[in-house]
């Protein structure tokens, strides 16, 4: 080879490599097709190299796999309005929003049992109260952009079933446990390092 051509691979194999750098720097947070060709380069010896391609990473995002469709409810519902709802769409909770749909509370099947108890003790069965005097009001969420491994993390070390997803202090959506299995499962072993 002439000193050009020698010239004209190295300058070749260093912007591979410059590219290689730059794709191996990249944050991949969206699932994207896979590649349908490899590239060749011809290494400092002479000899033609394949340059491997990285396997393409679907989304881990938990904004991708939460639930936006959400049943929600207001802190001046009445508890027999919340029950009748919770039985209905077969839920057993959701979340508590106010007028600008800042997250406020938390109200499930339990708090609205912790009513049903009340009024077997002022002998008044009916179910009177309000969302507010019974929904939880201390309110872990996380952030959308979380990782659905580090989400799966806090299910774990919380013990809770669900998850509110804020933006900008307004609620976007919820994670489940459920839905963070789901992802895993979309996942596959050979995306998994």
């Amino acid at each position: 080879e002439s000193i050009d051509d020698l010239k004209k691979s190295t300058s070749t194999l260093k912007e591979a490599w410059r590219w290689v750098h730059l794709y191996n720097s990249l944050q991949i947070t969206r699932l994207y097709q896979p590649l349908t060709h490899t590239t060749m380069v011809k290494s400092y010896r002479g000899i033609a190299q394949e340059i491997p391609k990285k396997p393409r990473v679907p989304s881990l995002l938990v904004s991708d796999y939460m639930a936006t469709n959400l049943i929600t409810f207001r802190p001046d519902q009445s508890i027999q309005e919340v029950v009748k709802t919770l039985i209905s769409r077969k839920i057993s909770g959701g979340p508590v929003v106010n007028d600008q749909q800042e997250l406020v509370g938390v109200i499930s099947e339990g708090d609205c049992l912790k009513e049903v108890v009340k009024g077997k003790y002022d002998n008044l069965p009916i179910l009177s109260g309000k969302v507010r005097d019974r929904m939880s009001s201390d309110v872990i969420s996380i952030d959308g952009d979380m990782n659905i491994f580090e989400a799966a993390n806090m299910f774990l070390n919380r013990r809770i079933r669900r998850f509110p997803v804020l933006k900008y202090g307004k609620l976007v959506g919820q994670v489940s446990q459920r839905d963070i299995m789901k992802a895993v499962l979309k996942l596959k072993s050979s995306t998994w390092h």
